[in-house]
């Protein structure tokens, strides 16, 4: 079991914003994100059984790639199209076929594999190119997801549970390595491709969420140490943040840290507690917020926390 230590003392959002400040895009600094944060999961662990892939370092060259795509974003643009996304999953995948085309390994992605017209039988990710010298293709199964812990327990990934309730990372994760892995080898999957599948692994990026009270990290199996981390509360304890601005996020600027040249939506800790306090009277979505400095005319995330209706914990707590 691997234990996650505590907190590094430079948070996530430094780390980025010395490597990639200089990014302006939000599309491109979303891949860069994508590209150069830690996984969710330690695939080193003996726990994952091989199934959990590192993700591996930004080279020089791929660091150049994304400050000229930044200069230039219309491939990019081209790439996702002019339709508005509102699965960010979906947006990531976008962004990540994008990056592996542009590089010349991508076969596949999102290729279906039914049995018969009407039989799905699943779906791959993206299928890679498996290398030279390899007559096979790579079958990555890529998930970019953020939980919340909501009780201790070291051995229990369901401790994890996505902000809407609706699933757990240890859910997330049977699915992938009983069902999504072993797509390749369904003979539907092997009648499809031209090549088969020589490798499968998972790739989970995202942010793991811990509360604002009571123990910042836990030591839990199979987590990357260095996992995107933050901070949760509910609506009742917004003044226990520091007295700071913060920012509403919206969905699609979940994955990096946020910067932007100027922003009226800029809100005090007061005007946060209001403005939740009336969204939460329809709305019983926990929100995503950013803790913002100022700096050289740009506001700029520092951290970032989940704040959930006051009655969320109780609802947490009562998940089988």
């Amino acid at each position: 079991m691997t234990l996650a230590p505590e907190p590094a003392a430079e948070p996530f959002q430094a780390r980025f914003e010395r490597r990639w400040g200089g990014l302006r895009d939000p599309r491109v600094r979303a891949l860069a994100w994508l590209l150069d944060s830690p996984g969710l999961l330690d695939g080193a662990d003996p726990y994952w059984h091989g199934k959990v892939m590192q993700p591996a370092a930004v080279t020089p060259d791929v660091e150049r790639w994304l400050f000229a795509l930044d200069l230039d974003p219309a491939p990019l643009n081209a790439a996702l199209g002019e339709r508005p996304y509102t699965r960010l999953g979906l947006y990531a995948e976008k962004l990540m076929a994008f990056y592996f085309s542009a590089h010349g390994r991508l076969v596949a992605h999102g290729l279906q594999v039914r049995a018969t017209r009407n039989d799905t039988v699943g779906e791959f990710d993206f299928l890679l190119d498996a290398g030279a010298g390899v007559h096979g293709v790579e079958h990555i199964e890529f998930a970019t997801k953020f939980y919340l812990l909501q009780r201790q327990d070291p051995d229990d990934l369901d401790a994890l549970v996505g902000p809407n309730l609706a699933d757990s990372l240890g859910a997330k994760m049977r699915k992938i390595v009983t069902r999504q892995l072993v797509l390749g080898q369904h003979p539907a999957a092997q009648a499809l491709l031209a090549r088969p599948v020589v490798r499968a692994h998972a790739l989970v990026k995202g942010w793991l969420f811990y509360p604002l009270q009571g123990g910042a990290s836990a030591a839990m199996r199979g987590i990357d140490p260095n996992h995107c981390r933050g901070f949760w509360c509910a609506h009742g304890e917004i003044d226990l943040l520091p007295d700071a601005s913060y920012l509403i996020l919206p969905k699609l600027q979940w994955l990096a840290p946020y910067k932007h040249s100027a922003d009226a939506s800029v809100l005090t800790r007061a005007a946060l507690h209001a403005t939740l306090a009336a969204q939460f009277e329809t709305h019983d979505s926990p929100v995503l917020v950013a803790q913002l400095r100022r700096a050289a005319g740009h506001v700029i995330e520092i951290d970032r926390g989940f704040i959930v209706p006051n009655d969320w914990p109780a609802k947490a707590a009562a998940l089988p």
